[in-house]
């Protein structure tokens, strides 16, 4: 058969196929397009910053609306479900796991999956695409597109679980150091949880919504089974989106208390600033008219004269301490 595109082993990331008696078969490049126009249920996953990505879906897929195909390839995504015949656009996010880069920066895997063809792609590597193909490797993958949707949610719903997990035990050690002892270096701790809250939420709610929207329009090859499975990870995903919603909340509040305990310790270094000033104010009155060089200042010609004075200076100590004590100033 004749290549669709120059380099089809560059293009196509992956293939299996699903159904029939090769079920968990991997495909050659080359078998790919021979296995999506057949009756057997086959699964490409494709580079979709690949340039030959749009020319091989239309000689592949030629029956597919141009739209569908633009949102596939599109470099900019936001999750969505959407039904058109019996087939489903499905665009998704998962956690970020190339390694140097942000894991809330979440990764775009975009579908199209009908009863008989999966063709999937991505920018970036999908560790649940990796999970998939080595669960088909090992012989255990799914059967059919409706399994298929569900493994795929399901794996990157566990990763985005597994990733949040991680924000909250985060969270909760930072809380406690707070509220033992604050410092101010906490600050920029407490601004990059709420800044992953956020991002993670950002990118969830549209995610959580796509799910609702398939539970609600979907088509018949989604059985009753599958739709329970994905309402499982519907509420898996409305647990993390109300816990990054708690998170932006509960960070705030460990920001005020930390802002409480900072200006309650400058307040204190203040106060005691304070204090000292009141207490070495007379003595600095005192020193400075006694080391005046002109005569007649009495005690210059005695040799005990010094120590008197430093005794009195004591005396006037101890009675600013007396009054300050009165006034409940310390």
């Amino acid at each position: 058969m004749q290549e669709l595109v120059p380099n089809p082993e560059d293009l196509i990331e992956t293939g299996f196929v699903l159904s029939g008696p090769e079920g968990g078969r991997r495909l050659l490049p080359a078998e790919a397009p021979e296995v999506l126009r057949s009756d057997t249920l086959g699964w490409v996953h494709l580079r979709a910053a690949h340039a030959d990505a749009p020319a091989w879906i239309v000689d592949n897929l030629s029956y597919l609306d141009p739209t569908i195909i633009d949102a596939l390839v599109a470099e900019e995504t936001r999750p969505r479900i959407t039904r058109i015949g019996d087939g489903l656009i499905v665009i998704l996010r998962g956690i970020n796991t190339i390694e140097g880069e942000d894991p809330e920066d979440m990764v775009s895997i975009r579908l199209w999956i009908d009863e008989k063809r999966i063709v999937s792609l991505s920018r970036r590597k999908v560790r649940a695409v990796e999970d998939i193909a080595r669960a088909l490797d090992m012989g255990s993958g799914p059967e059919d597109c409706a399994g298929f949707l569900s493994l795929l949610v399901e794996r990157l719903t566990y990763r985005i679980e597994e990733f949040w997990s991680g924000i909250e035990d985060q969270a909760d050690r930072l809380e406690e150091e707070v509220l033992e002892e604050g410092h101010d270096a906490m600050r920029q701790q407490l601004v990059e949880l709420r800044r992953r809250a956020i991002i993670l939420r950002r990118y969830l709610l549209p995610q959580r919504d796509a799910l609702r929207a398939l539970q609600g329009s979907h088509p018949a090859w989604l059985e009753a089974d599958d739709l329970r499975q994905l309402e499982e990870e519907l509420d898996a995903l409305e647990r993390v989106v109300e816990d990054a919603d708690a998170m932006r909340e509960r960070m705030a509040l460990v920001r005020d208390e930390l802002a409480g305990q900072l200006s309650d310790r400058l307040n204190r270094n203040m106060y005691m600033l304070s204090v000292l000033s009141a207490l070495f104010l007379p003595l600095g009155f005192l020193t400075g008219l006694f080391g005046i060089n002109v005569a007649g200042m009495p005690g210059a010609s005695e040799p005990v004269a010094f120590w008197l004075f430093c005794g009195g200076l004591l005396i006037v100590v101890g009675l600013q301490l007396l009054i300050l004590r009165k006034m409940r100033w310390i």
